[in-house]
């Protein structure tokens, strides 16, 4: 076996000044052009009349468009206050229109990768008999959106980041085939150093073995030598949007998904990324929570077609599975007799299209709730179709509580999570703050009968620009371990709901919260 390499404090700080150099660039280049457009503009009046009208009128077609008032409105005041820096800054990233290229590659590749997962009907046929109040949702996810619902799955949910790592750990250890890993953060350290020495041995052993990472999510912790060091071994390496020196405006979306599949049989996915402090080996806030779940049998499927999708699409070529034989080996056919009778549904989300399939899921749930519904979240950055939603459950008796750190990692980020809550609260929703840490779970139960685990936040990167994934359970006997892992933290959280329904904000406070809350769709 080749000697490992150890990643080096030199490396990762080179990968900070990268940050540093493509932010302050992309400054100059919008700073450099508004200030060309305004200089023009004071000798050529007709050039600054111009800019105002097509301000005016991209504004208009902007608060035309059918998506949340609170993702328009930010871009609308920006571009009709500051006409020559808002339009320059909403095309290069906010224009939705400059994604047809990108959309049409991802969308080719999944329509082929689909074809080797259909949707059993069957499998919907009996959820129409045992689960109809739920079926709708599921038909959504497969119907519309290609995530088909499976039931010979086995699912194992660990409350801890800790015990799923050490999981896949095991399993890893077992790959004979391949192994894929799609993470939004990897850190060259103590922690992945475990699952590095095995997926070398792999590698060395003939198993196919790739790793996807997002270039900004692990820009702290490495940077290019990682991938180098990767690929001495064998292991085959790509990175999700790198960070260059020229404004773009898929700079703006990231690959905020963690998934784990070996051979196409066993898959994990959760909160967690390979780094350090989600292990809690460095505690910088307090104790981390997250959360994980494996999955065992056909619905291992969806996650192999997600992974493999993300990574056809950053080759920027004829993806290499043109022909059928060569990528259905990646889709096993074995006996596996699950013990669990319940459905199981991996589904994904992307910024390429105008579906916002992650919030849809949440909002579903919530909406049919009749007992309660539970959410945690390191973020809570909601729409109004959310805030309505959730109130409004609240308003007709369902138990509504909600999760949010004790300790923040981004305080600018953490005022505006607290932000929501006198509204949410004002409807009878319960608010909860993690106090041993920074809880970075992303989950919901609701009624004992319906769940979600996965990397979806509840703010608006992630419904909106980020690719994320999760898997709805429903009628699944692991709900029951969701369900009490939500009873263990609530009792190592402080209620904060009395707080916020009494608390008496000064004007000042009010303004800067409204202020947040305006912003905060843009960040």
């Amino acid at each position: 076996m080749k000697k490992m390499r150890v990643e080096q404090k030199s490396n990762v700080k080179n990968g900070v000044m990268r940050l540093i150099f493509a932010v302050l660039s992309v400054l100059f280049q919008v700073s450099w052009f508004t200030v060309f457009v305004v200089g023009l503009s004071s000798y050529h009046t007709y050039i600054s009349i111009g800019f105002s009208i097509v301000a005016l009128i991209v504004a208009v077609r902007l608060y035309g468009k059918h998506t949340d008032d609170a993702l328009k409105m930010p871009w609308i005041i920006v571009i009709l206050a500051l006409p020559v820096m808002g339009l320059t800054l909403y095309l290069l990233t906010g224009h939705s229109s400059l994604y047809k290229k990108l959309r049409q590659r991802f969308l080719s590749i999944s329509e082929e990768l689909n074809e080797a997962i259909p949707q059993d009907m069957d499998v919907i046929e009996e959820m129409r008999e045992e689960a109809s109040d739920r079926v709708d949702l599921s038909e959504y996810l497969s119907g519309w959106n290609n995530y088909p619902v499976y039931r010979n799955t086995d699912v194992q949910f660990f409350p801890e980041a800790e015990y799923g790592f050490s999981s896949q750990i095991e399993d890893l250890k077992k790959a004979e085939h391949f192994i894929f890993l799609e993470y939004h953060a990897i850190e060259n350290k103590e922690s992945f150093a475990r699952m590095k020495e095995i997926l070398i041995e792999k590698a060395s052993n003939g198993v196919d073995v790739r790793i996807f990472y997002d270039d900004m999510g692990s820009l702290w912790f490495i940077n290019g030598e990682f991938k180098k060091e990767m690929e001495s071994y064998g292991i085959q390496c790509r990175v999700f949007n790198p960070i260059v020196p020229v404004l773009n405006m898929f700079m703006n979306n990231r690959d905020h998904r963690k998934i784990t599949v070996i051979d196409g049989k066993i898959g994990y996915t959760g909160g967690y990324n390979l780094a350090n402090e989600y292990f809690n080996v460095t505690r910088p806030f307090g104790y981390w929570k997250d959360t994980g779940i494996r999955l065992e049998g056909d619905a291992v499927s969806t996650l192999t077609v997600m992974f493999l999708t993300m990574w056809y699409a950053m080759e920027k070529k004829k993806p290499a599975y043109s022909e059928r034989e060569d990528f259905m080996k990646f889709f096993p056919e074995y006996n596996y007799s699950a013990k669990d009778t319940g459905f199981v549904q991996p589904y994904g989300d992307s910024p390429l299209d105008t579906e916002p399939v992650a919030e849809n899921v949440y909002i579903s749930i919530a909406n049919r709730a009749r007992n309660y519904v539970w959410f945690v979240t390191p973020y809570l950055i909601l729409s109004e179709d959310m805030i309505r939603t959730l109130s409004f459950a609240a308003k007709r008796g369902v138990d509504v509580r909600i999760i949010t750190p004790g300790v923040p990692d981004k305080k600018f980020v953490y005022q505006m999570t607290r932000s929501y809550y006198a509204p949410l609260v004002a409807s009878g929703v319960r608010i909860f703050e993690y106090t041993p840490g920074f809880s970075h779970a992303k989950m919901c139960v609701s009624d004992g009968i319906v769940g979600t685990v996965g990397t979806i936040n509840m703010d608006f990167r992630s419904f909106y620009l980020h690719f994320e994934n999760g898997v709805l359970l429903s009628h699944c006997k692991v709900l029951n371990a969701v369900h009490n892992d939500f009873i263990d933290m609530f009792e190592e959280s402080e209620e904060v709901t009395g707080k916020y329904q009494k608390e008496c904000r000064s004007y000042p406070k009010r303004v800067i919260q409204c202020l947040l809350r305006l912003i905060a769709p843009l960040f």
